[in-house]
C-alpha cells in the first residue's frame, strides 16, 4: 500500500536508495549532501547494510566501485568540489562497467564557492568529467518525489547497464519538505542484476554484445575474470588490437544508445498548443511549471518540457519542439550549459533564450514569465 510522508529532498533521495536495494555507501560529508550519509549512516545498519566514512571522496569512489564488485548495490553521495575529485574513479568505473549511483548535490562553485547555495554548474562536468569519449547517464529530479523515484530509477538504470549513473540534484530540491508517496516495496519496480547463466570455464564478464551488456558475476562466486582500467578483450584483459577496441567502443556506446526509449525521462506541461516553451530541470523546473501556470491565466501559450534525464541529451525530443514553437527560453543556475545544447538539437528552427543566474538566488517565476511577456510584446 502507498504511503504519504514529508521528507526533504536528500532524505527521499536516501529512502529511494534504501528501497532500490542499495546496501553499501561510502562518503564523505559535504554540504549540501551530508543529510543523505546521515541519514544512511542510520538507515542501512537497520537493513543489513553498510555504511563507512571515508577520508575522502576518491577513497569514497573506489570504495563503491570495489562494493559493487562484491555483489552490493553501491553509492555515494557529494556536492561540486567531491565529484570533481571523483572523476578519476568516475571514469574506472564506466570503463569497467560497474554499476554503481554517484549523487551530486549542486553548490555554487568553482572551488569551495557559496557551499550553501543552489546551483547546476556540474552539467557539463557530469557528461565530460572524466576523460574519454564515454557514454554516461545523467538524471536530475525536480520535486522532493522526483528525489525518491528518480534514485530508484538511477540504481535501476546502473544495474541494467552497467554504467555509473550520476544523480544530479541541486540544494533547492535537497532542502525542500513536501508530501510524497511512497509506494509499497512489493509495488516498486527493482532491477537486480542478472547472474551468469554460463559456467565458470566460458563466461565473460565483458562480451561485447551490441545494445546489451553481460551478467555480472560478484567476485567469490567462483567466476574468475580481470578488471582493469586499460581497454580490454571481453575477459577483461588488456588489448591493443584495434578490432577488439573498436567491439568495445560500439559495444558501449551502444548498450545506452540503443535503449534510449527507457532511459531518456521527461514531462511535459501545457506542449499541445503552445507557442513559447521551457526547457528546465532540477530545482528551476518547479519555478517553470508555475511561470506556466502564471502565463496561461493571462493568455500566453505557454508549455514546459521539464528534462529529467540530462545524459544522454534528449536531443530528437528537443528538436520536434523547436519545430512545432516559435521560442524556447532555459532558466538554469548556470551560464547556458544545457541552453547551449537545446540550441544545437533545436538547429536554428526556433529562437532559444536562457535566463542564468550563479549567484545562489533561484530563479523565480515572474523572472521567467517576465520574460515571456516581453517576447509576447515585442511579436505583437
Amino acid at each position: 500500500m502507498t504511503k504519504y510522508e514529508v521528507m526533504h529532498g536528500n532524505q527521499a533521495i536516501a529512502e529511494g536508495a534504501i528501497a532500490a536495494g542499495c546496501r553499501f555507501y561510502a562518503g564523505y560529508p559535504i554540504t549540501p549532501s551530508t543529510e543523505v550519509a546521515e541519514i544512511l549512516s542510520n538507515r542501512l545498519p537497520e537493513e543489513n547494510g553498510v555504511f563507512v566514512q571515508m577520508e575522502d571522496e576518491i577513497a569514497s569512489m573506489a570504495a563503491i566501485i570495489g562494493a559493487s564488485l562484491g555483489g552490493m548495490k553501491a553509492a555515494t553521495a557529494t556536492s561540486g568540489p567531491g565529484f570533481s575529485l571523483m572523476q578519476e574513479n568516475l571514469g574506472y568505473a564506466v570503463g569497467s562497467e560497474i554499476p554503481c549511483v554517484v549523487i551530486n548535490v549542486q553548490r555554487v562553485g568553482p572551488s569551495t564557492g557559496l557551499p550553501t547555495k543552489a546551483a547546476q554548474g556540474d552539467i557539463m562536468q557530469a557528461r565530460w568529467g572524466t576523460h574519454g569519449d564515454h557514454p554516461i547517464i545523467a538524471l536530475s529530479p525536480g520535486s522532493v518525489q522526483d528525489c525518491f523515484d528518480l534514485t530508484v530509477k538511477a540504481f535501476n538504470f546502473a544495474e541494467k547497464y552497467r554504467t555509473p549513473v550520476i544523480f544530479l540534484a541541486d540544494a533547492l530540491v535537497s532542502s525542500l519538505q513536501e508530501k510524497i508517496a511512497v509506494p509499497d516495496a512489493a509495488e516498486l519496480e527493482i532491477y537486480h542484476r542478472p547472474t551468469p547463466a554460463e559456467s565458470p570455464k566460458d563466461y565473460k564478464a565483458f562480451a561485447f554484445t551490441k545494445g546489451e551488456v553481460a551478467p555480472l558475476a560478484a567476485f567469490g562466486e567462483g567466476y574468475r575474470y580481470h578488471v582493469t582500467g586499460l581497454l580490454h578483450d571481453e575477459k577483461g584483459y588488456p588489448t591493443e588490437d584495434s578490432e577488439l577496441v573498436a567491439q568495445w567502443w560500439d559495444h558501449m556506446h551502444s548498450k545506452i544508445a540503443d535503449n534510449l526509449d527507457d532511459i531518456l525521462l521527461y514531462e511535459e506541461v501545457a506542449l499541445d498548443d503552445a507557442d513559447i516553451a521551457l526547457v528546465a530541470y532540477g530545482g528551476t523546473a518547479m519555478a517553470a511549471d508555475h511561470a506556466v501556470a502564471l502565463a496561461r491565466e493571462q493568455g500566453i501559450r505557454l508549455g514546459l518540457l521539464k528534462l529529467q534525464t540530462i545524459w544522454p541529451f534528449p536531443e530528437q525530443r528537443v528538436k520536434k519542439l523547436a519545430q512545432n514553437v516559435r521560442r524556447i527560453i532555459v532558466p538554469e543556475l548556470n551560464f547556458g550549459q544545457i541552453r547551449s545544447e537545446v540550441e544545437r538539437a533545436g538547429a536554428g528552427q526556433a529562437i532559444v533564450e536562457g535566463i542564468h543566474k550563479a549567484d545562489g538566488n533561484q530563479i523565480t517565476p515572474a523572472e521567467i514569465l517576465s520574460l515571456v511577456t516581453k517576447q509576447q510584446a515585442a511579436v505583437s
